[in-house]
């Protein structure tokens, strides 16, 4: 199985309507909540979306689910692990900042991560963080959606017989 490439064109298309989604689940200045996300609103993105669960004191992410497809980027299941044990050290430094500024400014965020720390620096994810909080101002948890753009595929390694 080999994760999903797309165009740079259609992968924003995707990031324009997973967030006009999450804007439509938000209440005014309150964030939406994890509750107030059906699924079943964004059926196609679903093999790459993710959610990332914020601890708090220290400030830590875990990710809570990651979609079919990821597998194939990553090389092996990422659901229930930390930044840490999912990527090398300047990787994890990346990601936690940026996820760090998606909860202290309580808004979206969106940039491209090159994958050149997995072998594969012809390809990168072009991402989406959506903050999700259960009182609908304190984020404690993070929507994510990642499109692989780039050249050649992403192979999970899975052959068939």
């Amino acid at each position: 199985m080999a994760a999903q490439i797309g165009l740079p064109t259609a992968a924003a298309r995707a990031h324009e309507e997973l967030l006009r989604y999450w804007a439509t689940r938000r209440q005014g200045a309150r964030l939406p909540a994890r509750r107030d996300i059906d699924p079943g609103g964004f059926k196609r993105l679903l093999p790459t979306i993710s959610l990332i669960d914020v601890a708090k004191d220290p400030l830590d992410f875990r990710i809570r689910l990651a979609g079919t497809e990821l597998y194939g980027v990553y090389g092996r299941e990422i659901t229930g692990r930390t930044l840490g044990e999912v990527y090398a050290s300047g990787a994890a430094e990346y990601w936690r900042v940026e996820l760090v500024q998606v909860v202290k400014e309580r808004r979206p965020s969106v940039g491209i991560h090159n994958l050149a720390w997995r072998g594969a620096s012809h390809l990168s994810i072009l991402w989406l963080r959506l903050p999700l909080a259960s009182n609908g101002t304190d984020v404690d948890m993070i929507l994510g959606y990642d499109a692989v753009v780039g050249l050649g595929q992403v192979s999970s390694g899975i052959r068939a017989a």
